[in-house]
């Protein structure tokens, strides 16, 4: 009798146990989360597309991070000095940072990060023998691996061969994430799927196409203004279903917490013309928009030294300058894009990047008489004599590029629309193979010196990111000048001055600055947008 009274008492137990752990599991909190992309890496050193951005953002940090204003804020660094030169940034680093345990460190406890972690993530990034996307950070700012120094456990310094005042800016790029050297020699390029950080989340597991899995830190040392710990979520899982629309159908379902951006095949579905939620879906989620520092473009050949532009009619400045004022872009942005996005009426730099100003930089109203008069100046009375411009663009902006076409026949310019891959179209571009194109620049850092690297000389193919081939003296000065200005508003002033001889050249046609547009579930809190879509999650909330 005893033992079966002892019997059904441990059974009890059991079955309470299993219910308070199913209970204590039914309170973690997951973050859903779906990237129609696969990711190739979670290696910092080759975060060079958006969702590995994303999700690298989670497991590490840097010196420095950008706050939802562009600002440059503490991180891992809690302060710094500039050496009166602007030659030596010294940072005093927090003592309370830790990397994610794994097995390679001692005892399998992570360990603290130290200046000696950022020579080493820093030199990293520049070895030619790991081959980083993110070389470029560094590659022409210093003297090679000499230049990263750590005087002791909380000091790091960086060395530069000029001054470069954006330089701040540009170290909140997810490539100067810290990474413990003993646990990346180990994988070796595995640590592409090992990845131990010190963020506020930590990697679990990844079936490579299916799902991701990232775990609270428990270790993580930012706190809240009341000194809570961070993150509040306990999980984030990320799923990778390819069909946008599929996706969308998962989000309403609640199946998903969050979805970035609106895709072209349900827009109208959720918004109106103005951009407001549809009736449909008035109430059942969240819709947030932002300035997103992503300017889309047409990019136009103009080395007067290639072949391909000797032959093109684009090499005309009054073609150019035609092309730019016969397209009507607030239409374009009303109808095609429900109003997310703003019409570039200003410069190359974006609405949204500090020291933007649409009065200072003066770029292109729609004037379909005035494109016509320039078009009659360049030798081409309504179009007569103009060969057919061939414009390239991409299958997901065939429709944009399908209303430019038009808008450029009423003021006589034929052209033709050719729709390639987008990696065929990247890589005619870097080759100078083509002669008109559309094309998009998102900021690697809040620094307009971002978007005016893309009209440097010194960047033309295949030195750099100049894909037009721009040239001018006056610019060049006037960007080398700005390495020396520290102060943000003088440099400002300048970068306006710059932008304004882009425009008056016409190299591109800026069609409209991006805009953010985020929906997320009514039980999502804390969420927040900033000009580089970098998603945040350390002070997210998911209540019931």
């Amino acid at each position: 009798m005893n033992k079966l009274v002892l019997l059904l008492f441990l059974g009890l137990m059991i079955q309470l146990s299993a219910c308070s752990s199913k209970s204590a599991d039914s309170h973690k909190t997951v973050f859903n989360i779906n990237l129609e992309e696969g990711l190739t890496s979670l290696d910092p050193a080759f975060c060079r597309n958006r969702y590995t951005i994303w999700m690298d953002n989670q497991v590490f940090n840097g010196l420095v991070q950008v706050n939802d204003s562009l600002k440059v804020t503490p991180c891992i660094a809690k302060n710094w000095e500039v050496s009166a030169d602007g030659l030596l940034y010294t940072f005093h680093l927090r003592h309370d940072v830790y990397f994610h345990d794994d097995p390679h460190f001692k005892n399998g406890i992570g360990r603290k990060a130290v200046a000696s972690d950022f020579v080493y993530s820093f030199g990293r990034l520049i070895d030619p023998k790991v081959a980083s996307s993110g070389s470029w950070i560094f590659s022409d700012k210093v003297k090679g691996c000499n230049a990263f120094t750590a005087p002791n456990d909380s000091t790091f310094q960086i060395s530069l061969k000029q001054p470069f005042a954006p330089f701040l800016s540009m170290l909140t790029a997810q490539y100067c994430s810290v990474v413990p050297r003993e646990v990346v020699e180990f994988y070796g390029k595995d640590f592409r799927s090992h990845p131990i950080g010190t963020g506020p989340f930590r990697f679990k597991y990844w079936k490579e196409g299916e799902v991701l899995v990232l775990l609270k830190n428990d270790k993580y040392w930012e706190t809240d203004k009341n000194g809570r710990h961070l993150p509040y979520l306990d999980a984030v899982r990320a799923t990778f279903i390819a069909d946008k629309q599929t996706s969308f159908l998962e989000f309403v379902k609640k199946k998903l917490d969050f979805l970035n951006d609106i895709d072209g095949s349900y827009r109208d579905d959720i918004l109106t013309k103005s951009g407001a939620v549809t009736q449909k879906y008035k109430g059942k989620f969240i819709l947030n928009t932002a300035p997103y520092l992503n300017t889309m473009y047409l990019g136009i050949l103009v080395d007067s030294n290639l072949a391909i532009v000797k032959k093109s009619p684009l090499k005309i400045l009054k073609v150019r300058q035609a092309i730019n004022y016969a397209i009507d872009r607030q239409k374009m942005i009303k109808y095609l894009r429900n109003s997310m996005g703003t019409p570039g009426y200003a410069g190359f730099i974006p609405q949204g990047m500090p020291g933007f100003d649409g009065k200072c930089v003066k770029g292109y109203s729609y004037d379909p008489d005035k494109a016509r008069r320039l078009l009659a100046e360049a030798g081409f009375p309504d179009g007569k004599g103009l060969p057919e411009i061939s414009l390239a663009t991409t299958v997901g902006y065939r429709s944009l590029i399908e209303y430019v076409q038009g808008q450029l026949d009423r003021i006589g310019i034929k052209t033709s629309v050719e729709i390639t891959q987008g990696a065929s179209l990247r890589e005619l571009v870097s080759k100078n193979g083509i002669n008109f194109f559309y094309g998009q620049w998102i900021a690697d850092y809040p620094d307009g010196e971002n978007y005016l690297s893309v009209f440097y000389s010194k960047n033309k193919i295949p030195f750099g990111p100049n894909y037009t081939g721009f040239n001018n003296k006056k610019f060049d000065a006037l960007f080398e000048q700005t390495y020396q200005v520290k102060n943000d508003s003088a440099r400002y002033a300048i970068y306006q001055q710059m932008d304004n001889l882009v425009m008056e050249q016409s190299p591109v046609v800026v069609l409209y600055y991006d805009k953010l547009v985020n929906l997320y579930q009514n039980n999502i809190l804390g969420f927040s947008l900033n000009g580089q879509n970098l998603l945040v999650l350390k002070r997210v909330m998911k209540t019931p």
